[in-house]
């Protein structure tokens, strides 16, 4: 019987160089579409698809990114104290029971893959999620849902995929497929970042994966790979050749990489025309600059 996926890391690490100024001090996770940071879309999609341990690797600067879930004991007695229930519920949302989530530091910049092995003691020997809060993924149901789901089908190791154009594919893990079953790909291969040209194919790896405890081993004796980190899709690689299987699933929802300044933009408008308070609005105004757009022309 396959172990239920109940643990999750969150590699928050970085330092959100692409956004400065703005994380000079405030943690990239923090940054928010409407009304919501990041990182509260990435809990909120855990959350929906059975996770109940939160595993946050860090680094320094993040106190910002720990606070955030914490209760608001003066904030909290204020909104009480002037009626506004609608307001507690919402912060409600973001309140974390004490024991849920557990903070760990990656106290050297050395890739995804050393982010996920610093958890290690916390997951033991569990299958677990890996949740990159810069892809934000917009789904009728939830992508991470989508995976647990086909999870207890598969068992091994599974990764959201996603097509991506041919001149993109060298920013991604790509993924070098024998089949297809529906939505879901068996995995022969993965290579991290591959040369334009020598690309096994344009499926691209997204921020979500369900991982073996298997990996953990891996990526202990995983060398630095490309761009001279410890990657988390050579570990994965190795269940492939140990003959474990690795699969991935095209996922249905549309996916935005917050990690750039356009996709997170292009984010922060979808998720606003979303929102029924905010649409006639939003696209009124949008109307008009693409008029004076038009008009200076």
């Amino acid at each position: 019987m396959k172990r239920k996926v109940t643990k999750a890391i969150f590699p928050v690490a970085g330092l959100g160089t692409r956004f400065l100024p703005a994380t000079k001090s405030i943690p990239k996770e923090i940054l928010t579409l409407v009304d919501r940071p990041l990182i509260q879309y990435a809990i909120d999609e855990a959350r929906a698809a059975g996770i109940e341990e939160f595993i946050f690797v860090t680094s320094r600067g993040k106190g910002a990114l720990e606070d955030y879930f914490d209760h608001s004991p003066v904030l909290e007695a204020e909104l009480a104290a002037k009626g506004k229930q609608k307001l507690l519920d919402v912060l409600d949302t973001t309140n974390m029971d004490s024991g849920a989530i557990a903070y760990i530091r990656q106290h050297k910049a050395l890739g995804l893959g050393h982010a996920v092995w610093c958890a290690r003691k916390l997951i033991g020997d569990e299958p677990f999620a890996v949740i990159l809060p810069d892809d934000v993924i917009a789904a009728e149901k939830p992508c991470l849902a989508q995976m647990v789901e086909a999870y207890q089908e598969t068992g091994g190791c599974m990764v959201a995929a996603m097509e991506v154009p041919r001149d993109k594919v060298s920013s991604y893990g790509v993924l070098n497929i024998e089949a297809q079953f529906g939505n879901l790909y068996p995995v022969r291969g993965m290579v991290e970042k591959p040369k334009a040209g020598t690309e096994p194919s344009n499926l691209a790896v997204i921020g979500r994966y369900i991982l073996t405890p298997d990996v953990l081993e891996n990526l202990s004796q995983t060398e630095k790979g490309a761009g001279g980190e410890i990657q988390l899709t050579d570990a994965i690689a190795q269940e492939i050749v140990a003959g474990r299987p690795v699969n991935g699933l095209r996922f249905d929802g549309q996916r935005y990489d917050c990690g750039s300044k356009a996709g997170y933009l292009q984010a922060t408008i979808a998720f606003a025309l979303a929102r029924d308070e905010l649409r006639d609005e939003l696209r009124d105004f949008m109307h008009e600059l693409v008029a004076m757009d038009k008009a200076a022309q």
